[in-house]
């Protein structure tokens, strides 16, 4: 995948920059919040390579990219003028409803600050495994610091939302910080510990716990945006530096202890309790429902929505019923992936198909759900039945988490670490299994085209029209003049790799492209870099001058031709300019390919060090079934 190619496609289709409000990534998509969902043009956003999928969430544009997404987000963030900070200019056009908002709203605070999460909870999770082993003592200095390690963002998470809700809300994250510092102090917990009763100006402190929780920084730094913007619109310029964060400190702050946060520690309380008492009294049809419907949850991204609750459980209660379930999707998916890799005829999708399954353990499921088992439809179904299948064991065993998984995968098994670890272990394999039993059973309709996303280029030369010329043996003359050299040393890896089809390399002595063969021209990019050729025996022919080059829009390139036109061998059909292409930065190294290599039973080359132009270079040979008869 071409990342800076890839970004500016979906830059352009997603309504162009300026309707872009703003953007963030979780593990696999890009999540936009845009001005005009109508302006982003979906179906053609869908075909651009690297893209596996798109949804809308409540009013969030989201592009399924999958292990990617961070380089494609890179270039989308280093060649725009956004951030993934929300912008304040302008207002959507989305019509939002109360719900949707909410999902938003948390999605878009808990995105950004993940990583965080994931990497303290796998710390958590290695320290747990290490005193399990009996590696470590919990009496220990270094068991105590990699406790720290892992403690520190869950106890004080409070700040890490408060940044994070600032900016979903558009006020300072500064200001927002120092609201969760505030509640966090050492001297108000050790007030708060003491048990008596507290005031601020006669006005009753409700005692409440702060630490590691998620309701009451979220409503206190919501009222807090509300606040700052209110006294920034009526504070002069010259006083707003001083007086909007003083104001807005002396005022959020009491409300959350006196009022908000008491409020929001209490909702938090019934919401573990409630979720604690659906999973401990209906324990089975809760988590085969969970469980078998937690993929088609992480398809509308709302599963973002749930963090907040399975944090909360941890604060509370110390475990949770709700991230085995994802752990069980995932398998699910890994095992119904795995299925069709194992059933598939088709080599590339055989492969694509086990590459996912694997990505799927790991706890990265989008490329399995989009890429195979969405797509093919039946596998994708048993993938659901083997996650409730899972969710039955973890039901009757009583399975729970007890840290924040880094992934749901393999890399993050040390949440299960407890009494019940070796249920949680089989119950991911039952996952596993039942949804490779099930795939097996029910079967699917295999692939059998290629499965190979082809860049515009490679589409309009692999789609070019059948003649009907009988394929014959034939040799390739060069199209340059210049030092040949093997593909693999090409650093395009859709040519190095052999992704296009077979034929070698020539790094050119002379700016001049000649036809290789008696034929016809079948396309000639606008840019004037990439010539594809169709030979009157029906050899398919793509020459792309440099690499990259496309970026010249023409520049330093002479066409001598036009697409339709007959040729000749040896006939002149793009001259360039060597120097100028160097220095502008660009590779000109030119990769001769035979495109529908498939029709043919071996390619060879047939130069080595220099070649000149109408010399022989590519020997293509195939069945003697096929070839043409002497007369």
């Amino acid at each position: 995948m071409n990342h800076r190619k890839t970004a500016d496609e979906i830059l352009q289709l997603i309504g162009g920059e300026s309707n872009v409000q703003s953007v963030i990534h979780c593990m696999t998509r890009l999540r936009f919040n845009l001005y005009d969902n109508s302006k982003a043009d979906r179906q053609a956003l869908e075909q651009v390579d690297g893209v596996l999928g798109s949804n809308i969430s409540g009013s969030q544009f989201q592009l399924i990219i999958g292990n990617e997404v961070p380089k494609v987000y890179k270039e989308i963030i280093s060649n725009s003028n956004l951030s993934e900070s929300k912008s304040t200019e302008g207002e959507s056009k989305q019509k939002k409803n109360v719900i949707s908002s909410i999902f938003d709203v948390i999605s878009g605070v808990f995105t950004p600050i993940l990583p965080a999460i994931a990497g303290a909870g796998m710390i958590k999770g290695i320290a747990a495994l290490l005193v399990t082993f009996g590696w470590l003592q919990e009496a220990s200095q270094t068991y105590q610091i990699l406790t720290v390690i892992g403690d520190g963002a869950f106890y004080f998470l409070p700040i890490l939302l408060a940044i994070s809700a600032a900016r979903k809300f558009g006020s300072n994250p500064y200001v927002a910080a120092a609201i969760g510092a505030a509640i966090l102090h050492p001297t108000l917990t050790a007030m708060f510990a003491e048990g008596g009763s507290i005031s601020f100006v006669g006005l009753p402190v409700t005692i409440a716990t702060y630490s590691s929780t998620v309701i009451p920084i979220l409503l206190a730094i919501w009222i807090a945006s509300y606040v700052e913007k209110w006294v920034d619109r009526i504070t002069h310029a010259s006083l707003k530096l001083i007086v909007v964060p003083s104001v807005t400190l002396l005022v959020v702050v009491p409300v959350t202890l006196i009022t908000v946060g008491p409020l929001g520690a209490i909702a938090g309380n019934y919401l573990s309790t409630g979720t604690n008492f659906l999973f401990q009294n209906a324990g089975i049809i809760a988590m085969i429902l969970l469980a078998g419907t937690f993929s088609l949850i992480i398809i509308t991204g709302m599963h973002y929505a749930l963090v907040p609750i399975m944090l909360n459980n941890m604060a509370v209660n110390g475990y949770d019923y709700m991230m085995p379930a994802m752990f069980l999707a995932n398998f699910g998916q890994a095992g119904a992936a795995f299925a069709v890799a194992m059933k598939s005829k088709n080599k590339k999708f055989k492969s694509l198909s086990f590459t996912t399954a694997l990505t799927a353990t790991m706890g990265v499921t989008e490329p399995a759900m989009y890429g195979v088992n969405m797509r093919l439809k039946k596998p994708f179904v048993a993938a659901l039945i083997g996650a409730a299948a899972g969710g039955v064991l973890y039901a009757l065993t009583d399975v729970k988490a007890y840290i924040v998984a880094g992934m749901a995968g393999l890399p993050g098994l040390p949440t299960f670490v407890g009494p019940e670890f070796i249920f949680a272990i089989l119950g991911l394999v039952l996952a596993f299994v039942a949804a490779a039993v099930v795939t097996w059973i029910i079967g699917f309709e295999d692939v059998l085209a290629p499965v190979e996303e082809t860049t515009t280029e490679e589409k309009a030369v692999n789609t070019a029209e059948e003649t009907d010329s009988e394929k014959a043996s034939e040799v390739i003359a060069s199209p340059l003049t210049g030092e040949v050299r093997p593909l693999a040393e090409v650093s395009d890896p859709t040519f190095a790799q052999e992704i296009m089809g077979k034929g070698t390399a020539i790094f050119p002595s002379k700016g001049e492209v000649v036809s290789p063969i008696d034929g016809e021209v079948v396309t000639l990019f606008a840019t004037k870099h990439a010539i594809g050729l169709r030979s009157t025996n029906g050899a398919e022919v793509l020459i792309h001058v440099g690499i990259d080059t496309v970026k010249l829009n023409g520049e330093h390139f002479t066409a001598h031709i036009a697409s339709g036109d007959k040729v000749q061998k040896g006939q002149k059909l793009v001259s360039f300019d060597i120097e100028a292409i160097q220095a502008a930065g660009y590779d000109v190294i030119t990769p001769v390919i035979i495109t529908n290599t498939a029709e043919y039973e071996d390619i060879t080359a047939l130069a080595e060090d220099t070649v000149n132009s109408g010399e022989a270079i590519l020997d293509l040979a195939v069945p003697a079934t096929t070839s043409k008869e002497a007369s």
